[in-house]
């Protein structure tokens, strides 16, 4: 069985467990301050990492310098309207400041409009300016691409054009992360994976409780198989840690 966003998977005592190292604990207020970055980045020492905007970087390392916790920021967020140019410079800079991952939101609008080929060839620009220095997720807005057939095809136009991670939303438009959006996303890394092509999964966007988090450890588990999901393959992306 697989879900739809109409069904429920009640969270068990393996829930809490599961989500804290699959855990992208992030801060993506323009308002935030540095005590709370420092509380962010304790909350997050046995998280995967903490997403935050790059003038917080060097904190963050400092806080979590005898820490696995990895360093994810953003780019082209959140509207994902920004030219190839500062998206680039964006790029350069978290690797400048030490980050180790970064978020980046496709240019849904161009691939809404028919510009398919451009938003393809800007996240092979972003995956070598990357440069393995950063891990890059793709962050596909699938509230706005919102057609099923669009996502399907989105995710397989950016695995192709080699993001490390697909991930489904920004969290900042009405629509966040569902669990139809991400079964087809899901379905689309398991065919690349078929082909040798080893792509992660991020699900984001208004995940809040620990029933939503079933939910999706259901999903991937039941498409992916139960031995898939480590934090090198999925991941949360959480304002909070709802225990």
């Amino acid at each position: 069985m697989l879900l739809d966003d109409a069904e429920i998977i009640q969270p068990d005592s393996n829930t809490a467990t599961r989500l804290i190292p699959l855990l992208d604990l992030t801060c993506l207020d323009l308002n935030a301050t540095e005590k709370q970055m420092i509380t962010l980045c304790e909350q997050a020492k046995h998280a995967a990492a903490v997403c935050i905007y790059s003038p917080f970087i060097p904190l963050a390392k400092n806080e979590l310098k005898n820490s696995t916790t990895k360093i994810a920021t953003v780019a082209n967020f959140p509207e994902g309207n920004h030219s190839l140019k500062q998206v680039l410079k964006e790029i350069d800079l978290a690797i400048e400041l030490g980050a180790n991952e970064i978020d980046i939101v496709f240019p849904y609008h161009d691939y809404l409009s028919g510009k398919k080929q451009s938003a393809i060839e800007f996240v092979k620009a972003c995956k070598n300016a990357c440069s393995h220095k950063l891990l890059l997720k793709i962050i596909l807005e699938t509230g706005a691409l919102q057609k099923p057939t669009i996502i399907e095809e989105a995710s397989r136009d950016i695995i192709k054009a080699g993001a490390d991670f697909l991930k489904t939303s920004t969290g900042k438009i009405e629509i966040g992360a569902t669990l139809s959006a991400a079964k087809i996303m899901l379905e689309q890394i398991k065919r690349a994976t078929a082909e040798g092509i080893h792509v992660g999964f991020k699900a984001s966007g208004g995940i809040r409780t620990l029933q939503q988090v079933a939910g999706y450890l259901y999903l991937a588990d039941q498409i992916m198989g139960t031995d898939w999901i480590t934090p090198q393959t999925f991941r949360f992306g959480m304002s909070r840690i709802p225990l």
